[in-house]
Order: C-alpha cells, then sequence, then structure tokens
C-alpha cells in the first residue's frame, strides 16, 4: 500500500466524481495499483485558472475495469473516506513545491510533476494534509454530540502518517471538517433565505447539510453539502423542500404551510450557489434527494 496523488480537474474530459470514482487510463495502473487500500490526495493543476491546488482527501477501496469504456479503469473511493480540505493547498508555497517528491536532485521541479497519477511520500502526505485540514474551528454548537476529551487545541497539527490516517476515520473530525468546508463554499450564508447571520464569537447560524446523508453512503463532499438554517435544514432533512438540477427551489406537496414556506425562500427561488461550479451542488445528490422524498 502507497500514498498517491490523482490530478483531477473539474472540466476533464475523464468520467470522474471525485468522491466517488476517478477515471484513467491503463498507461496510470501500474501507478494508481499501489493505493489500492489506502489513501491518495487529489490536485487541480496551476494551469487551471483559480486552480484549488490539492483540494481533497479519500481512501482507494478497489480499481476495477470500467463496465462503460473497456479502454479505461475505475478507482473506487471508499465509502465514507472522501473529504474536501478546509482549505486548498497551493502547489507551492514560500518555499516551493508542498509535495517535495516532485523535486530532483538538483532542487528543481521535474517531470513526474504532470504525472496525473504519481506516488507521494508519508511526509509528504502529511505535509498536505496538515495544511489542508487543519485550520478548523472544532468548537461544538451546544446541541451536538462531541467528545471534547480528545481534543487538545483548536489547531490540530499532524506529524506522522499515521495518526493523520486515524484523524481521517474520526467522526469528530470528519463533522468539523465537512461543516468548515461548506460553509466557507457558501460564504457562512443560507442558500435558501439568504441569511449570512454570524453571532458575537464569529460563528456562522448556518449549518452544514449532507443532501444524500452519510447513512445512505452519501460523502462528506461540498458537492454532497449545501449551507442551511436551521428551520431551513430541518425542512430539507424531512423532504418539504428540496432542489432542482437547475437549483430550483421546490416545495413538496405536503408541506401544510406553503405560504410560511415560501416567506423565507429569497426572491430568486432559486439555491444561491457557490461561485465555484466544482462546489456547487452534484446532480447525482440532488436526484437521490428528490427521489428518496418523493418529488
Amino acid at each position: 500500500m502507497a500514498f498517491a496523488v490523482f490530478i483531477h480537474r473539474a472540466d476533464s474530459i475523464y468520467k470522474d466524481s471525485p468522491a466517488e470514482r476517478y477515471q484513467f487510463p491503463p498507461q496510470y495502473l501500474s501507478r494508481a495499483q499501489p493505493s489500492i487500500e489506502d489513501w491518495i490526495v487529489y490536485l487541480e493543476p496551476t494551469k487551471v485558472r483559480n486552480s484549488r491546488g490539492y483540494f481533497a482527501v479519500a481512501k482507494i477501496e478497489k480499481i476495477v475495469p470500467d463496465p462503460t469504456d473497456s479502454s479505461m479503469f475505475l478507482a473506487l473511493i471508499e465509502a465514507g473516506s472522501y473529504i474536501d480540505f478546509s482549505q486548498n493547498v497551493p502547489f507551492s508555497g514560500a518555499d516551493g513545491p508542498i509535495e517535495h517528491g516532485v523535486l530532483n536532485a538538483t532542487g528543481s521541479i521535474s517531470g513526474r510533476a504532470q504525472a496525473a497519477v504519481r506516488p507521494l511520500s508519508p511526509a509528504d502526505f502529511t505535509r498536505i494534509v496538515n495544511i489542508g485540514l487543519s485550520d478548523v474551528d472544532i468548537l461544538p454548537r451546544n446541541n451536538d454530540h462531541f467528545d471534547q476529551n480528545i481534543f487538545h487545541d483548536e489547531r490540530i497539527e499532524f506529524e506522522f502518517e499515521r495518526p493523520v490516517v486515524q484523524c481521517l476515520l474520526s467522526k469528530n473530525l470528519r463533522k468539523s471538517w465537512f461543516r468548515k468546508a461548506v460553509l466557507t463554499a457558501y460564504d457562512n450564508k443560507c442558500a435558501v433565505t439568504g441569511w449570512k447571520l454570524i453571532n458575537g464569537g464569529g460563528r456562522a447560524e448556518a449549518e452544514a447539510a449532507h443532501i444524500k446523508p452519510v447513512e445512505f453512503a452519501g460523502p462528506d463532499s461540498v458537492q454532497n453539502g449545501v449551507a442551511l438554517s436551521g428551520t431551513v435544514h430541518w425542512m430539507f432533512d424531512r423532504g418539504l423542500i428540496g432542489f432542482s438540477d437547475e437549483l430550483e427551489i421546490l416545495i413538496h406537496r405536503k408541506v401544510n404551510d406553503r405560504s410560511g414556506a415560501e416567506f423565507i425562500i429569497n426572491p430568486t427561488g432559486r439555491l444561491i450557489a457557490p461561485a465555484r461550479v466544482s462546489h456547487r451542488p452534484h446532480p447525482s445528490f440532488l436526484a437521490w434527494h428528490r427521489e428518496h422524498h418523493g418529488f
């Protein structure tokens, strides 16, 4: 087993869905296979405008031939392992590339930096994840069930790769990382009401809602999340409102006070989506929510 970097871009010609699968041609198979049952980080290349850099981490469950394309393979992501970074990690920092493995013996960037799939050293993996997930407000809301004893500081610092992996599997930490990533994408604003309410301590009133819940194998991906005020979150989880693929806000026929529901919806009647397309709700998750709740 070994860590790896998988390059992905939102406008890719490949049939990728980072939280679920990664499609690649046969020439990368030997590089991808060592990462089976281990962790990878996703990287958006610097040539992409406003590149996210390293933007997520996930675990590869298995690699299989693509049943829809005999010339391709699929790296399948283990359910419940994907998590978007709460802050993107640039390819290079003040001291050069964050990923030291792309440097050659002279300290220059080598050709391996162009490889769409490449091995990643434990030290580089730890460094990237530490930057991507450490700057998180892990303080819970009063009604959250949270084990306070496992934390010693509000800023988490990882030093060794296996403790990092243990943290990646922590439900408490994943909940905080998901919340941070979603609220950052939505600028701490409820996507339905448009309200951006911040308390005196700087904490947003909006909550991070899963579109397809974790208990139904929904990933901790920003594309499977939406920022909602408390009441709207309650309505969404119970299928009283939903969203079309075009992000129109739908009110379910079973709502007993339709005028009240309409009153809190922003004037556009549409979800206020993130500016970045790669952060907007994925149609497959929206479709699941509509079908599950009978829209």
